[in-house]
């Protein structure tokens, strides 16, 4: 049973709470801007000092809206400004704040708000009011719409300095801060209890070694869900350290934003990654310069894999490196704002050839691990200490375990208490003081963890073979025109794969292979050419497993994946069950045809 720790060298005062950054901000560097808002289309700075004013006035206005200390409020918004000061607020109202994806359904929406017992929600959108007034949840008594504050705020003003103080020191690192619903890829959402410590603990154990990223001359543009724990725990270490810190929600116009905002680090999950690294390969390949590209990636890699140990080979590739530095990378993290000098990814795998590729053109990804249940980060690679392909080593003060089976179990003071009203699924979860991850993983002797799979989610063919899926995923989600796939083979003959088509890269596909200009997927899903080339894709993916875990059959749907559609949560990450269940008989098919190869 291989198990590693790294000692913390740091301790939470016994009175602290996540809101003390706010306001000790506000009281030593007033002036600071801690966050530029975007209204109207431009960016307007906001100081530490006046975000705490703000942050005041919203809490004045729960207090006198009748929210009491230890209150659940609900929270359903896209990514904006004032997600983060409403989120604020409701903690030094002393109250717990209950996210919820803009994109739930109604049914999603009543069972949160029904089994946090929310007193309130903040909603963004008339369609998310309509949402929550199509429910009846006989707590939920007041909603505050979140792009009009005013009447809230307006309430509020009898509420004095003093009373604002007395319910913020309510709070201590044991108080609940949140209870976050798991995005649920299998079955119904469960409440993760996160407390003060919890958070405080990761954010200050995470940013650990990562001055690079976390100091006051430091930004990021946060884009991701802020329902989800990982974004979260960005804004929290962004206030803890006086980051400077942007919101937009606005992932189709996110290159022109982050040109603008010009971040120094970059947070996102592998998808985005891997949608820009295919962007640039297919916009080469569509100038004439594909040829380029796909030797300057070559040195990215090589050079990446150089750094580990070859200075013989890092030196052979030192001048092709610096001259694709001037004319493929140096655009390439143009296009990311020109500043970013690293990136941290979580969320889910982002894979070793990713992870080279980008530290080979100069913006090192620094990857982590963790779940709703760790409050996001339990390990991370950073500078000096970092292994591509890994997702780094425990931040300080957690020990990781690795079971007999594989399992990945955990320990630490980022360890959520348990799932809210659940207590034989935290009996469950939490064993020993453990908590069991359900992900399968290896740990090696320098204590880098390796994620392999997860547990429920390993193949097991006819033959008796177990399979990771994940690996072979995400060499198929490598090309270019792949958007999503799902590998499949449970108690089956052989492994096989449900493939969708990238809808950005597939205009250009028709284009170069002769196909009608308004050709849908769903028209071409027998087509011989686009079999072929997504054959392609499949047979690089082999090369990375067994011939007995070998993909030998595929199906290409007529239709991408999506949140909307419900096979992806709002993290992007594939839910298994969902697609499992709508694509039956497409699974079926695939055994009901002789397979290829």
């Amino acid at each position: 049973m291989a198990e590693f720790s790294v000692p913390a060298d740091f301790t939470l005062p016994q009175d602290a709470n996540l809101t003390d950054a706010v306001f000790g901000n506000a009281s030593d560097f007033p002036d600071t801007v801690a966050f530029e808002r975007k209204v109207d289309g431009d960016w307007t700075s906001v100081t530490a000092k006046h975000f705490a004013e703000e942050v005041k006035a919203v809490a004045a206005g729960l207090i006198s809206a009748g929210v009491q200390a230890g209150d659940r409020v609900a929270l359903m918004s896209a990514t904006r400004y004032e997600w983060t000061l409403v989120d604020y607020a409701i903690w030094t109202a002393g109250a717990v704040t209950v996210p919820i994806y803009e994109t739930s359904s109604a049914e999603q929406v009543e069972w949160i708000l029904s089994d946090s017992g929310a007193v309130g929600l903040f909603y963004e959108t008339d369609a998310h009011k309509s949402a929550c007034d199509s429910v009846k949840v006989p707590s939920a008594k007041k909603a505050w719409q979140i792009t009009d504050l005013e009447p809230l705020i307006g309430g509020g003003n009898r509420v004095s300095e003093d009373e604002i103080e007395q319910r913020r020191r309510t709070l201590n690192p044991e108080s609940l801060a949140t209870i976050i619903y798991t995005s649920g890829t299998t079955g119904r959402p469960k409440g993760c209890e996160l407390t003060h410590r919890n958070f405080l603990y990761d954010a200050m154990a995470t940013t650990e070694g990562l001055d690079e990223l976390f100091g006051p001359d430091q930004s990021t543009l946060l884009f991701l869900p802020l329902a989800h724990v990982f974004a979260r725990i960005i804004q929290v270490g962004c206030v803890h350290n006086r980051v400077r810190m942007g919101h937009t929600s606005d992932i189709k116009n996110l290159l022109p934003d982050l040109a603008v905002f010009k971040p120094t680090f970059i947070l996102s999950v592998p998808r985005v990654f891997e949608k820009v690294y295919n962007t640039a390969k297919q916009r080469a390949h569509a100038d004439g310069k594909g040829a380029i590209f796909d030797l300057a990636e070559q040195v990215a890699i090589g050079y990446s894999d150089s750094l580990d140990g070859s200075p013989l080979k890092r030196a052979a590739l030192e001048v092709p490196h610096r001259i694709f530095d001037t004319l493929v990378y140096g655009k390439l993290r143009a296009a990311l704002g020109g500043r970013a000098t690293a990136a941290v990814s979580g969320g889910a795998p982002l894979g070793a050839r990713l992870g080279h590729f980008f530290r080979g053109i100069g913006l090192p990804i620094y990857e982590g691990y963790g779940l709703t249940e760790t409050t996001a980060g339990a390990t991370c690679n950073r500078p000096g200490a970092m292994k591509v392909g890994t997702v780094g080593q425990p931040i300080p003060g957690v020990t990781i375990r690795i079971a007999d089976d594989g399992e990945i179990l955990m320990k630490g003071d980022n360890v959520f208490v348990g799932y809210y009203n659940n207590p034989e699924a935290t009996k469950e979860a939490l064993d020993g003081g453990w908590f069991h991850t359900g992900d399968i993983g290896e740990l090696d002797k320098d204590g880098f963890l390796r994620i392999t799979g997860r547990k429920k989610e390993l193949i097991v063919t006819a033959g008796g073979k177990n399979v990771a899926p994940a690996v072979l995923e995400d060499r198929l989600r490598a090309h270019p025109l792949v958007s999503q796939c799902l590998v499949v083979g449970d108690q089956k003959p052989f492994i096989a794969a449900l493939v969708t088509i990238d809808e950005e890269a597939f205009p250009d596909w028709k284009n170069k292979h002769g196909k009608p200009a308004d050709a849908s997927v769903a028209d071409l899903v027998e087509d011989d050419d686009l079999r072929a080339t997504i054959q392609e894709a499949i047979d690089e993916a082999n090369k990375a497993v067994s011939k007995a875990e070998a993909i030998k059959a595929f199906r290409i749907l007529p239709e991408d994946w999506s949140v909307d559609s419900g096979h992806m949560t709002p993290s992007l990450k594939v839910k298994r069950n969902v697609v499992l269940k709508d694509h039956a008989k497409d699974v079926e098919a695939l055994y009901s045809r002789p397979k290829a190869g």
